[in-house]
C-alpha cells in the first residue's frame, strides 16, 4: 500500500474530516477526498462512516490507528535520522517559542545567525501550542517549563524574572499601589485561568490579592498595551518592562518571581550540525543578555 494514503487515513481518523485532515497535512480537500476514495476502492471497504458533522472512522479503521500511528512514528525516524547526517551549515530549522520571548529575544538573534550563516534559513514560529518535535513539527522548541515528549534532551537557556508595573498616568489617578492593604482599589491584568500554576500570576495574586482584576487575556503583548495606556498594573518579564519608559516599576514586599526558559530538541537531531551550531549559538547570546533577561541574578544549568 502506498504510505501516502495510509498518512490520509491516519490524518482524517485523528481530524474528523477531510478540510482538517488537508490542513494538517498541508494539501487540499479535494485531494485527499480522491486519495480515501481510491484506497477504499482498492481494499474493498469503508474505512469511514460519513456524516454531517464529518467522518468518524468504521471499527476496522479504528482498529488500524494504533498501528498506522506506529508506521508514521518509523517514518518520522527514518527522516530524522537521514536529516541528522546532513554535513554542512545549511538548510531549514524550524524554531517554536512562546510569542513575546520569540518576538523581543530570539528573533534578532536568529536573524543575526542567519546572517552569518548564509546558507541556513530559519522559520520563527511564536505560538503557545506544544509542538510535537517528535512528528517534525519543528526541531527546536524553547519554552517555559518541561517537556513531556520521549526522546527529547532539553536544556535551561535563561532565568527570566518579573516584576510589577503600571504607566505614569496610572499612578496620577490611583496613586501607588499599597501592598501593605493588598493593593485595594488597584486594578490589574491577568493571565487567563490555567490548569497549571503560573510563577509571576501566583506571585501578583499574593502582592494584589485585593486589586480588580480587569482584563484575562493569554497574550503578553495584552498586559503592555493595557499598563502602557494606564488602564491597570500589570506582571511583565523584567526585559520588557524596563525598556519601556513609560512604566514604572514597584518594589513589592515579596521577591520578583522568575522562570526557567528550555529548550528542546529531539536526541536523533541535536548533532545536526546547523542544529547544533543553533543551539551553542543561543547559550552564547543568552548568557550575554543575562542580566536583561534576570537582572537579580542569573542562573543557568
Amino acid at each position: 500500500m502506498d504510505w501516502d494514503d495510509l498518512k490520509i487515513t491516519l490524518a482524517i481518523a485523528r481530524h474528523g474530516s477531510l478540510n482538517a485532515a488537508a490542513r494538517a497535512l498541508g494539501t487540499t480537500q479535494p485531494t485527499v477526498s480522491r486519495r480515501l476514495d481510491g484506497l477504499e476502492q482498492r481494499v474493498g471497504v469503508k474505512l469511514f462512516e460519513r456524516a454531517a458533522n464529518g467522518l468518524s472512522p468504521t471499527p476496522l479503521c479504528a482498529a488500524l490507528v494504533e498501528s498506522l500511528s506506529q508506521m508514521e512514528d518509523g517514518a518520522r525516524a527514518v527522516e530524522r535520522r537521514i536529516a541528522a547526517r546532513d554535513t554542512g551549515l545549511q538548510g531549514l530549522i524550524t524554531v517554536t517559542s512562546l510569542a513575546w520571548f520569540g518576538d523581543d529575544v530570539l528573533a534578532p538573534l536568529l536573524a543575526r545567525f542567519c546572517a552569518q550563516h548564509k546558507l541556513v534559513s530559519i522559520d520563527l514560529i511564536n505560538d503557545p501550542r506544544r509542538f510535537n518535535l517528535s512528528r517534525g513539527e519543528a526541531d527546536i522548541a524553547l519554552r517555559i517549563g518541561t517537556f513531556d515528549q520521549a526522546d527529547l534532551v532539553e536544556r535551561k537557556m535563561a532565568d527570566v524574572s518579573y516584576g510589577l508595573y503600571a504607566s505614569r498616568e496610572y499612578l496620577d489617578r490611583h496613586g501607588p499601589p499599597d501592598f501593605d492593604k493588598g493593593c485595594d482599589g488597584h486594578r490589574v491584568v491577568t493571565l487567563v485561568d490555567s490548569p497549571i500554576k503560573v510563577v509571576p500570576m501566583e506571585w501578583l495574586k499574593a502582592i494584589a490579592p485585593k486589586a480588580r482584576s480587569v482584563l484575562q487575556t493569554n497574550g503578553m503583548q495584552s498586559h503592555i498595551a493595557s499598563a502602557e495606556a494606564g488602564e491597570a498594573m500589570a506582571a511583565l518579564p523584567r526585559v520588557l518592562g524596563d525598556r519601556r519608559s513609560g512604566l514604572v516599576r514597584f518594589e513589592p514586599p515579596l521577591a520578583e518571581p522568575f522562570q526557567a526558559v528550555k529548550l528542546g530538541v529531539h536526541a536523533d537531531m541535536r548533532d545536526t550540525p546547523r542544529i547544533r551550531a543553533l543551539i551553542d549559538f543561543l547559550v552564547l547570546e543568552l548568557k550575554a543578555q543575562s542580566n536583561a533577561l534576570h537582572p537579580a541574578g542569573f542562573a543557568r544549568d
